[in-house]
């Protein structure tokens, strides 16, 4: 009969990095398609912790439609081809916090609905996996009839759409605190 050691070790979802810079870049992560390219758009924001400190040690995670608003299910996200748009990246924050992606801008997934960025944080001090998700600002009409945003309460669905500025699309992501993200919880997670 086999007995188990009275603790078990930590998993990596049980620990607190920061190790993300070590383990989970890879070249090309955070560009979707190359940066100045045909349809390029940069996706980018700050992470800030519950005191309003930027967070230099994060990754964020996007997952995303293509343009036409195909939900992408090409291989390759891991080793970029320089052609191939696979609707995933990966992007660690600099030291002041900010993160950036070199993307297209996602198509909705079905008529009338609001176009969005699948989000996942991973930072210091997370037990876990943060989501949530960035709107595109663009269609009021889609942002008013979503059956997520409708869901939040009014007050609190503006931490869920981007901002346009003359660099692109801007998403800041706050952890805690005042304005703190709307963050979603999937079943079995």
């Amino acid at each position: 009969m086999t007995t188990l050691p009275p603790t078990l070790p930590p998993t990596p979802g049980q620990t607190v990095g920061p190790f993300f810079h070590y383990a989970l870049p890879y070249d090309g992560d955070r560009d979707l398609v190359a940066p100045g390219s045909a349809g390029a758009i940069r996706l980018r924001g700050t992470v800030y912790d519950g005191a309003g400190t930027p967070i230099p040690d994060a990754l964020i995670e996007i997952w995303q439609a293509d343009p036409d608003g195909s939900v992408v299910q090409q291989p390759g996200s891991l080793r970029r081809d320089g052609w191939t748009f696979t609707g995933f990246g990966r992007a660690s924050t600099a030291r002041d916090g900010t993160y950036g992606f070199s993307t297209l801008t996602p198509g909705p997934t079905e008529e009338g609905a609001a176009a969005f960025f699948a989000v996942t944080v991973f930072a210091r001090g997370l037990l876990n996996r943060l989501f949530t998700r960035a709107y595109l600002p663009d269609d009021v009409d889609a942002l008013a009839a979503d059956a997520l945003l409708r869901s939040v309460p009014e007050s609190r669905r503006g931490t869920l759409v981007a901002t346009r500025d003359e660099q692109g699309l801007c998403f800041d992501i706050r952890l805690q605190g005042e304005d703190e993200t709307v963050f979603l919880r999937f079943p079995g997670h």
